[in-house]
């Protein structure tokens, strides 16, 4: 994947998203979860494009999108992605969004229905990020309240926070000093303080009306990780019934296990 395949769509006064497009075929579009940028989905994009029309976008205040000190919330990203689709002309897409690029899905079928959409890959988020009953969660809300207090006030805690988050939850093997660090590089192209907005904004969203409406309006594919799998599983098949659910790996299955996440969504996208 090389820079000649990018491209800028301004969707605000003064705001342009950068966009990956690679490939012909139906469309299959990539949303980023929070901080992170086309590049994490280079994998994918590589084996997709053989077959599809693939594109990829940096979210506002992601990547090589413009740093932009309004609009970092999860309402306006939908809307931007809305933008972006509508600028390429994408019909009939399925929309795949990684972690809180789940809640750019969500915001944006909430916004403008499903006539352009064919279906959802919706890859290890809850619906709901925090929650006082026994739900699939993020996590406790003194514990979320922490990472927004402790770390996300300051580059240095930025930086702390998402090597904690990668090592920890998002992959399961151990990393090459290399690998984490181009991984953490991808992530703080994000400013802290842009950041803390976006984790606020996406630990206070409750998309659960739009996971059941979309779950009945097109087939839906949730993929969870290993770690919090029984109470996710259970949790999305008692809201969303009609969704397939796989699970795979860690948060950052789609990388580090590539070969079988793509082997998950070729075998959804022929069934439905």
């Amino acid at each position: 994947m090389s820079f000649v395949d990018g491209k800028y769509i301004e969707v605000d006064a003064g705001v342009e998203i950068f966009v990956q497009e690679v490939g012909d075929g139906e469309p299959i579009v990539f949303v980023p979860g929070f901080t992170f940028t086309t590049e994490v989905f280079s994998k994918q994009i590589d084996y997709f494009s053989k077959t599809n029309r693939v594109i990829v976008i940096d979210p506002r205040s992601h990547g090589r999108s413009t740093v932009s000190i309004h609009g970092n919330d999860y309402v306006t990203h939908g809307t931007d992605l809305a933008s972006v689709l509508q600028a390429l002309d994408v019909k009939s897409a399925t929309l795949v969004g990684w972690s809180f690029g789940c809640y750019t899905v969500w915001e944006y079928v909430k916004q403008n229905g499903f006539e352009n959409v064919k279906s959802l890959v919706l890859v290890d988020m809850p619906p709901k990020a925090l929650s006082v009953n026994d739900d699939w969660v993020e996590g406790k809300l003194d514990d979320i309240a922490g990472i927004y207090n402790s770390y996300l006030r300051n580059s240095g805690g930025q930086r702390e926070f998402i090597i904690n988050y990668i090592t920890g939850v998002m992959v399961q093997r151990e990393l090459e000093k290399e690998e984490l660090t181009w991984l953490v590089e991808q992530s703080l192209k994000t400013p802290y303080y842009i950041a803390g907005n976006l984790f606020a904004s996406g630990m206070f969203s409750d998309y659960r009306e739009e996971a059941k409406k979309a779950s009945k309006a097109v087939p839906t594919l949730t993929i969870v990780a290993e770690h919090w799998s029984d109470i996710a599983v259970r949790y999305t098949k008692e809201l969303t019934p009609e969704t397939q659910v796989e699970v795979l790996g860690g948060h950052m299955m789609f990388w580090e296990h590539s070969e079988k996440f793509n082997e998950i969504v070729v075998d959804f996208l022929n069934e439905k």
